[in-house]
């Protein structure tokens, strides 16, 4: 599939006005940032859905096109919804790309273009929604830390990310919400969306996968965790105690081990490297410990079978992986796109894989927010919970009431 393509000059905020494209809308949808870009990415073309990662790759070489993009999320429980647009805008800070399948579309799409920045271009002060993040669930939420520290004190696992969920019961207009919360945090990658029965936006932390068209796939594992409110003798404080505080010194060192022996199963001998060790990334509301790890695939290895290896991310499982996910699946409910994975991926082997945290959901008719935190033998319950709360400020502070 070769699609027509436009470059034109954008002279408006790229957030602001792929938001109001986004809201003008009513075909499914998914907003995607990554470093080069800011996408726009509208209707089915063509779609693949399936219930695990197992077929995937083959369902998307059999598509009817030479080359493709397609964007799409897969739920914590494995569930796969991937799309190829119907058209695409590509924000950069300076210009937009277009692609359509003709010059009357792209005609149409750059008037749409135009409009979004018009709407972009306007003042707006909009108002906040205030939810309370000390609702009925926390006694319950913290029972639950402490039968997970136990457990791991019995040798049943050495870590495991517990969460928990704050409804939302007013209407929140999640375009304004997306562009309010980017505004306000700092993410590795950003989304906004309406696909497959999921709306949602967020403002994730980290990658758990991303592979280029060569091989080289990085995973990012963020673990440790202490609040960042912009004021910086304190946030110097709390860096400080970070690097301190054994618990979370353990908690990213483990999850490090962990990415670097599953890296280690499908790339090249000695090419598995960590950089950045235990740097500290302020994200939004929350500063946390973060390195990078990375490799070379073997050549029989894709960008989906390395995915499919990283996923869930470690830092929103638990190590080791499977029992933390069986522990997790008897005492939460179903996660869906909480910790799974927004992401890109181009028909040249390319992919990119954003961690699906610091987010609102809307589902049949239900809205809300979710927030782990990493529980090992050396836990606090009460500061478990604490750092929940740390988490959800990434995105409450910044909900828009639906007009």
């Amino acid at each position: 599939m070769t699609l027509g393509h436009r470059r034109v000059a954008l002279n408006a905020d790229r957030f602001a006005t792929a938001a109001a494209l986004a809201a003008g809308t009513k075909q499914p949808f998914v907003l995607y940032e990554y470093p080069e870009a800011l996408c726009f990415a509208e209707g089915e073309r063509a779609n693949v859905v399936m219930p695990g990662f197992e077929g995937v790759q083959e369902a998307m070489a059999a598509l009817p096109y030479e080359r493709w993009r397609a964007y799409g999320w897969v739920t914590f429980e494995y569930a796969v919804h991937l799309a190829v647009p119907e058209r695409e805008i590509r924000l950069s800070k300076d210009s937009a790309l277009l692609l359509a399948d003709t010059e009357p579309e792209l005609d149409a799409l750059q008037e749409r273009l135009m409009a979004a920045t018009q709407v972009a271009a306007r003042p707006s002060t909009p108002g906040r929604v205030e939810i309370d993040l000390n609702g009925p669930e926390v006694d319950l939420y913290c029972k639950a830390v402490a039968e997970a520290i136990a457990s791991i004190r019995g040798g049943r696992l050495d870590k495991v990310i517990l969460s928990r969920v704050v409804a939302v019961q007013t209407r929140i207009d999640l375009a304004a919400t997306y562009l309010e919360g980017r505004r306000g945090n700092n993410p590795a990658r950003s989304f906004l969306l309406d696909l497959g029965g999921w709306e949602a936006a967020g403002f994730s932390p980290e990658i758990v996968a991303g592979v280029n068209s060569d091989g080289r796939v990085v995973t990012q594992p963020l673990a440790g965790t202490r609040a960042f409110d912009g004021i910086p003798d304190q946030d110097a404080a709390r860096r400080g105690e970070l690097y301190r505080d054994a618990k979370e010194v353990f908690e990213h060192a483990i999850s490090v081990h962990y990415a670097t022996t599953e890296l280690a199963g499908i790339c090249e001998p000695g090419t598995v490297t960590v950089q950045d060790f235990m740097s500290v990334k302020e994200r939004g509301s929350v500063q946390h410990l973060a390195s990078e790890v990375s490799g070379r695939l073997t050549t029989d290895t894709t960008g989906w079978d390395a995915l499919a290896v990283l996923f869930p991310a470690i830092t929103a499982s638990g190590v080791p992986k499977r029992d933390a996910c069986d522990l997790i699946r008897g005492v939460e409910t179903e996660r869906g796109l909480y910790s799974g994975a927004v992401l890109m991926a181009d028909s040249d082997g390319s992919l990119d894989a954003a961690l699906v945290l610091r987010s609102i959901f809307r589902r049949s008719g239900r809205t809300w927010l979710r927030a782990g935190a990493g529980v090992v033998a050396q836990s606090d319950p009460e500061r478990e919970l604490e750092e929940t709360r740390e988490k959800l400020l990434s995105v409450s502070r910044f909900l828009v009431p639906a007009g």
